[in-house]
Parts: structure tokens; sequence; C-alpha cells
């Protein structure tokens, strides 16, 4: 080997342990300032971040409603029910009046969920007097549509906080997600209150017997839309409990022929994305409690 081959070769081999020292600085920075940054966002998930908050209405007609709230102490019982829930930040709850609008919304700025006096007032002047044909009680009416517009702007917080990816329109997977929660309150819980809750999507569905072609532009699906996807979940989850749902002829044998796939394909994304984010333990705890069984609306 001439003097400059072994020049050369030097040269190359001092270049190389320069590269690989730097390689070396480059792994040692990623362990001190990424891998922390990583274990500290993981350490922010926390329980039992849930807060509640009754505002006072300016509208003295919604007074008996603020403290019929308050009495049954319902967002308390929310705030128990969705304290397995690991988040990131803190989640609140909250019933305000809504300047004579009927809504219920997440919204995203300061992680905040409101339900509107006046949507909670449109469900009790709209539940039925006395038991329906179909076996729907005033109190389903009244507790299946008011657990279900939590559940379904929590869906929306869920989806935020914990940065869920989803396929097709938010709301249609919020739907989804509320009927999930709700078929795990047990058996006798989840038929009453889902029972209220198509209750509900059929009188909206009736409402609006006069469709414009503006109705198929919202965010979203029409009420009659909903009502057979809440059914068809429902169906899927557990075919004997709803079986009369399909043989009374509520859900078309065409459509229930392929809801436990509905379900399955569900359940499964529940258990994949969201799952992970709940403390189990606590979860079983509070599943136990029973939390929103409720006594009849006097």
């Amino acid at each position: 080997m001439n003097k400059s081959s072994l020049k050369s070769n030097v040269s190359r081999n001092a270049a190389t342990g320069r590269l690989m020292k730097n390689l070396v600085i480059v792994l040692l920075m990623s362990v001190i300032f990424v891998l922390p940054a990583i274990a500290k966002e993981t350490s922010t998930l926390k329980s039992n971040r849930i807060g509640i908050s009754y505002v006072t209405p300016s509208n003295p007609a919604h007074q008996p409603l603020y403290e019929l709230l308050k009495e049954r102490r319902i967002l308390e019982r929310f705030s128990e029910l969705l304290s397995p829930l690991r988040l990131p930040t803190r989640l609140l709850l909250r019933v305000d009046g809504c300047d004579g609008e009927s809504n219920a919304w997440y919204e995203e700025s300061d992680h905040s969920v409101t339900v509107c006096y006046e949507y909670l007032d449109e469900v009790l002047r709209y539940a039925p007097k006395e038991t329906t044909a179909a076996g729907i009680r005033p109190i389903d009416a009244v507790v299946g549509p008011t657990i279900e517009v939590f559940l379904h702007e929590v869906s929306h917080a869920v989806f935020d906080l914990l940065k869920i990816p989803i396929l097709g329109r938010e709301e249609d997977a919020a739907d989804q997600l509320a009927s999930y929660w709700l078929l795990q309150l047990g058996k006798e819980d989840a038929r009453n209150t889902l029972a209220g809750v198509a209750f509900m999507y059929g009188h909206e569905a009736q409402a609006q017997s006069a469709k414009k072609m503006e109705h198929f532009a919202d965010v979203h699906g029409l009420p009659a839309q909903r009502y057979y996807n809440l059914l068809c979940i429902a169906y899927g989850a557990e075919p004997q409990l709803f079986a009369d749902v399909v043989a009374k002829g509520y859900l078309p044998q065409s459509r229930a022929e392929g809801c436990a796939d509905e379900y399955r394909q569900v359940s499964y994304a529940v258990k994949k994305l969201i799952r992970p984010y709940v403390d189990e333990t606590l979860r079983k705890k509070v599943k136990a409690k029973k939390l929103l069984r409720y006594e009849p609306v006097k």
C-alpha cells in the first residue's frame, strides 16, 4: 500500500468516526429530550377529570328544571359514570340557558359539554303522558334522551381530547359511540334508555315528515336514519333482549340481518381506540353502582 492510499484510508476512517460520533450524539439527544416528552404526555392522562356546572337559568320558566336536575344530582352521576376515562385535561359538563335555542354541543376551545335547559325542557314536554303501545314509559322517554345527549356530546370530546381517528362523519361516529355506551349500562337499563331514545328519534322523524333538500345537508343523519341505526346496534348487540324490535316490525328484517356485524364493527373500534384510555378497575366499580337508574319524574 502506497502512502497516498494509506493517507486516504486514514481520512475515511476519521470521517466515519466523526459520523458515528454525531449519530451517537443525536441518539442521546433523543433519549434526553424526546422520551421525557412522551413520558410527560402519557403521565397527563388521568381518570376523574370530569367537572360539572349547573348554571342558574336566566329564564324563570327553567327554574323548576334546574332545581330538579340539582336535586337528582344528574351531573354528579354523569361525572362519576365517566370518571374512568383517562383524559389529558379536565372536561366540563354544563347545563345552561341558551337564549331560547334547543341545543347541545361540545366546545373544543374550553373542553366543555353544554346541554341547554331548552333541550331538556323539550324532552320533558314531548314525553308521553302514559306508557305507549310500544311499551315505552314516560320515564324512558325522559331519561333515555337525557343520557344520550350527554354521551353523544362527550363522544365528540373524547374524539378531540384523545385524538381518535374517525372514518366518515363525526356525528355518525358520536351516535355510534353513545349507543355503545348505553348498551353497557346493563340489560334492563339499556333496554329502557334505548327505548326512550328511539321514541325521541321517532317523534322527530314524524315531525320532519315533509323533508326539504336542505335537511339532507345537515351534519347529523335524518331522525329516521338515527332511529334505525340505534335499533340496529341494539339488536346486533343483544338479539334476544331486542328480539321484539324485529318481530314487531320496528326494524326491517333486511336491515336486521347485518346488525350483528354493525355492532361488532363499533365494538372493535371502541376496544382498539378508546378502551386503552379507560381505567378498567374504576370502570368495574362505577358500573356496579348503576348510577343512571332514576325514579319516575313527577
